[in-house]
């Protein structure tokens, strides 16, 4: 008897020491009447508040795709800025419900965090911004240049790489932070810039002439980002990685915001199980049969939600490149809506 006891002592203590093992977020999500997503603190293109406190972005699109397909009302969301040291602990205390903040999916972030990445919004890598004045055309003619980086990040370690596998050599200047990083390279303490390729047109747009900057070519790093969700709620993760791959399908589909209605009345198999007019796969998710019409209708399709946010139809001007779906020539891809 006192094996079991000590047993069981032992289990619930366990159970307490993992609040969100067994959670029902969504419950908890319809309870609150809103979704709390956690953010950047201000990234243009991907989360990025206005002077009045409205958020737009990629990532911001993904959680108001969310709060659609529960709610049928993308605005049912409260949005979290979180740093970059902050952005994991919000999520396992449960601040958040979600976290879609430019975050690379990595293996030990993976394992290490209590937490799942639900897949990938933006297929990054690690780029460089130079003055154009300089007439760099290639990261391989960086030889014995000068670099601004931000200390404490995968980035130094990749740019080691990187001069290191090509007999180059360079001089490192690091800052604690991002802004310092970038205020530094304007002044021109460093002939170029490192970081994210996203972060890099983004930060492009803060400085003074933007147009005098221009983005090399070489890609030097994997940097996968996507949405997270805490470990222990299977339903919240399907949910989540679903509302994903529903924009993503709705893209190859062919479905966009203009003709979601109409494509909603077609009689193909494909658009009848994807819209829910056959079967139930929306409530197998634990949503309503036309949880993909509500995503559509209210943020639109994969491609939309990029090209508005940072590709064409935005300031970022950044190309689809490996964002493409995956028949177009990119690698994004979706599982299918059967």
């Amino acid at each position: 008897m006192k094996r079991v006891s000590l047993a069981f002592t032992f289990a619930f203590a366990t159970a307490l020491a993992s609040p969100g093992a067994h959670a029902d977020t969504l419950k908890t999500v319809k309870d609150r009447g809103m979704l709390s997503c956690g953010v950047s603190q201000g990234l243009p293109g991907f989360s990025n508040p206005d002077d009045k406190g409205n958020w737009t972005g990629l990532d911001v699109d993904i959680c108001r795709a969310v709060a659609a397909a529960i709610f049928n009302d993308p605005t049912k969301i409260k949005f979290v800025p979180l740093s970059a040291k902050d952005r994991f602990t919000a999520l396992q205390s449960g601040e958040i419900d979600v976290l879609s903040r430019n975050t690379t999916w990595t293996l030990s972030r993976d394992t290490s965090l209590g937490a799942n990445f639900t897949g990938v919004t933006y297929y990054d890598g690690q780029g460089f911004l130079v003055k154009k004045s300089l007439k760099v055309n290639s990261a391989l003619e960086l030889n014995s240049a000068s670099v601004c980086v931000q200390t404490g990040t995968t980035t130094e370690q990749n740019l080691a790489d990187y001069f290191k596998g090509n007999n180059m050599k360079y001089e490192v200047i690091a800052f604690a932070g991002a802004d310092e990083t970038f205020k530094a390279y304007e002044s021109g303490r460093c002939d170029v810039v490192t970081s994210d390729v996203s972060q890099l047109y983004a930060e492009r747009l803060k400085l003074a002439n933007p147009a005098d900057h221009t983005v090399l070519p070489e890609v030097i790093s994997k940097e996968p980002l996507g949405p997270m969700v805490r470990h222990g709620d299977d339903q919240w993760f399907d949910i989540v990685k679903w509302v994903l791959f529903g924009m993503v399908d709705a893209e190859e589909m062919g479905i966009t915001q203009k003709n979601v209605d109409e494509m909603a009345k077609s009689d193909k198999p494909d658009m009848k199980r994807a819209f829910g007019t056959d079967g139930n796969l929306g409530e197998q998710l634990g949503l309503t049969k036309d949880w993909l019409y509500r995503i559509v209708k209210a943020v639109g399709n994969y491609g939309e939600a990029f090209d508005r946010n940072v590709g064409s139809g935005s300031k970022l001007q950044i190309a689809r490149g490996l964002n493409q779906l995956w028949n177009k020539g990119g690698i994004q891809y979706a599982p299918p809506i059967r």
